[in-house]
């Protein structure tokens, strides 16, 4: 006689996209989080090897969903350039990021310096950066580490002649700036500050018009401006 075996169905295992809370505790913070995640999207558009992400849960335990961080920047090398509900790291050849930065507030800062701090030497976080936009709840109020053999060391900090607070990233390439109490990256190999979506349009609208302006008052001196 045969003995009847009982199959139970697997449930599978859910990873949320989401919790619920807002993105970012106020506009100050949130207006920072678009920024970064912007201007960094815009400065490795032709990489298709890179991934930039903001505010997007990161699950590095396969099977366990409690296993999750969601940092506000990240910067993920060696992964397809695509768009991506979470990110599972055993689903990326489990890449982990190389860079994060968060944008420090009054209801995230305990675990920014604590919990997360940890959580991203574990994953082996080349570089974690922090900024607080008020000036609150970090002195000073834009910091790096750099991690070294499993641990955090401060990435140093320079001061530029006009009062410009500088840190470079190796990672990026890139250097973090306080400019006029702002947060900007800057590329040193352009000289140019990184600009969001939004900045990049109206730079290239008022060269445009400048352009125009420009065209309009070479005909009135009846000067061709095709041949200049």
């Amino acid at each position: 006689m045969t003995a009847a075996v009982e199959y139970f169905p697997i449930t599978p295992i859910e990873y949320p996209d989401e919790d619920g809370k807002p993105m970012a505790e106020g506009d100050i913070q949130c207006s920072y989080l678009t920024y970064a995640r912007n201007a960094l999207r815009l400065y490795f558009q032709n990489r298709s090897d890179v991934y930039v992400a903001g505010n997007l849960f990161i699950y590095y335990e396969q099977g366990n969903p409690e296993s999750v961080v969601a940092p506000d920047i990240f910067v993920v090398f060696g992964v397809d350039n695509r768009d991506r509900r979470s990110y599972k790291t055993w689903e990326e050849n489990n890449k982990t990021p190389d860079f994060v930065l968060e944008i420090t507030s009054k209801a995230t800062r305990t675990k920014d310096q604590g919990a997360k701090k940890g959580i991203y030497a574990f994953l082996g976080v080349r570089e974690y950066y922090q900024y607080d936009p008020t000036g609150d709840y970090l002195t000073p109020q834009l910091q790096g580490l750099r991690l070294v053999d499993g641990n955090y060391f401060p990435v140093p900090t320079s001061t530029l002649p006009d009062g410009t607070v500088s840190l470079s990233s190796e990672v990026l390439g890139l250097e973090l700036r306080i400019q006029s109490g702002e947060m900007r990256f800057y590329d040193p190999a352009t000289g140019q500050t990184l600009l969001s979506y939004e900045e990049e349009a109206a730079a290239r609208q008022a060269a445009e018009e400048k352009a125009q302006r420009l065209a309009a008052k070479l005909r009135e001196l009846n000067i061709d401006p095709d041949t200049l």
